[in-house]
């Protein structure tokens, strides 16, 4: 990785590329630390810690919920809309067809992404703000308050998503995914201040660090695997005569990843899971069996059942999506009329039972690592000393597998300059 950025560095384009994307974090970082006014900080960083969904919120916006800065809700409300967009293409006659007009189509797709983004963040910033108000987080429970909240995270979410999209089209990687990236390595030096006043309050020792770090390494060589982990199912094209021509006759592979949905599972279950709760806290009295069960029955995160059913739902929410994104039919058809086969297996359907087969047991194998990486660091957080680290599997998922995709990119970039070639 490092040999490969200081190659990218030798070359004018790719240089100004890095450059660009580090301004652009920069710029985001910096907003991070203005804040909304009119916020209880001391009771919001109570909530953040207690609550499953401002605690993911905190992670992917680097810090910036805790503080309820302009940049609050990060790039979650783009992310939702991108996500619920990519599968109204699939369930929509009309979006489907836009998806295969070429440039033009997914331009129209990526602008009605940006208004769902808006309506996204006004709900969402809404909900955030009657959910403040109702936990004694706001210094003023005004409705002027809660429509100054509601506009201020929108144009922040807004211009973290023009942001993204700037560092998509001049800079280096996904701009989405660099910023959550820029935000959860921004955290790294908090987590080690917090492990030092454990340490120094007597409340951890330094073979809990140990084994705690060793057990952190683990988990990013197990993401790491994971994240390059794949089944590649090999593909013959039949010889065809065209004139004095022959085509085709060469061996290729379809490769399917151990967990294509990558982090989107997890958003899914924590939205679901996360769901109840704020409906009951915004809807009923605190003395309610509902609201009990819920917010601090078995029900609530701190409850038994809440792992459970996180496991679950993120392998259901992978296999979904997967499947959703992946369609075996329609592979098995272009394989079909491009003259291709799978060997041992006829072409049409009997190649489409075997593609479904696959990419069940695929999914269901990396659902369940990825359910291991997000829920082991809740269960650590009751048997160690170390506070806040539920979403320590969660920020692995993301930060390695933008890592690695940034260092795939860099590489291709690299490879059609011949660059590597060259110093070789």
């Amino acid at each position: 990785m490092l040999k490969t950025l200081r190659n990218a560095f030798s070359i004018p384009d790719l240089r100004r590329r890095i450059l660009f994307t580090i301004f652009v974090l920069m710029v985001y970082r910096a907003g991070v630390f203005i804040p909304v006014p009119g916020i209880n900080l001391d009771q919001l960083k109570q909530l953040v810690d207690q609550g499953l969904l401002f605690g993911f919120l905190d992670i992917i916006s680097g810090g910036a919920f805790k503080e309820f800065s302009i940049f609050a809700m990060g790039i979650v409300p783009y992310i939702n809309s991108s996500i619920i967009f990519s599968l109204l293409v699939i369930a929509i006659p009309r979006l489907e067809e836009l998806s295969k007009q070429g440039e033009e189509g997914r331009k129209k797709i990526a602008e009605y992404t940006r208004y769902g983004t808006v309506v996204f963040a006004l709900i969402q910033s809404f909900s955030i703000a009657l959910y403040l108000r109702n936990n004694g987080a706001l210094l003023d429970n005004s409705w002027g308050q809660i429509l100054l909240i509601m506009i201020t995270l929108t144009a922040g979410t807004t211009f973290v998503m023009w942001l993204g999209e700037k560092i998509t089209e001049y800079g280096i990687g996904n701009g989405s995914s660099m910023i959550i990236f820029a935000g959860i390595l921004a955290r790294i030096p908090t987590m080690g201040y917090s492990i030092g006043v454990a340490i120094k309050g007597g409340t951890a020792n330094y073979i809990e660090v140990i084994l705690f770090l060793a057990f952190a390494v683990l988990v990013i060589a197990g993401v790491v695997a994971m994240d390059l982990g794949e089944r590649r199912i090999p593909v013959q094209y039949a010889q065809r005569k065209v004139g004095m021509r022959t085509y085709g006759g060469q061996s290729t592979h379809i490769p399917i990843n151990l967990n294509s949905a990558g982090v989107i599972a997890i958003i899914f279950a924590i939205s679901v899971l996360q769901f109840p709760q704020i409906i009951t806290q915004l809807t009923l009295e605190p003395t309610h069996p509902v609201y009990t069960l819920f917010n601090s029955g078995f029900l609530s995160p701190k409850g038994w059942v809440y792992p459970i059913v996180y496991i679950f739902l993120i392998i259901f929410f992978t296999w979904f999506y997967t499947s959703v994104t992946f369609k075996p039919d329609e592979v098995a058809q272009n394989l079909q009329k491009s003259g291709g086969f799978i060997p041992g297996l006829r072409p049409g359907k009997p190649t489409e039972e075997y593609l479904t087969r696959i990419i069940n047991r695929m999914t269901v194998i990396g659902g369940f690592f990825a359910s291991l990486v997000a829920v082991l660091p809740i269960v650590l957080q009751h048997v160690t000393h170390f506070g806040n680290i539920q979403f320590g599997g969660t920020a692995l998922l993301i930060v390695v597998g933008v890592a690695l995709e940034l260092n795939k990119q860099l590489t291709a970039q690299l490879s059609m300059r011949h660059y590597e070639g060259f110093l070789k």
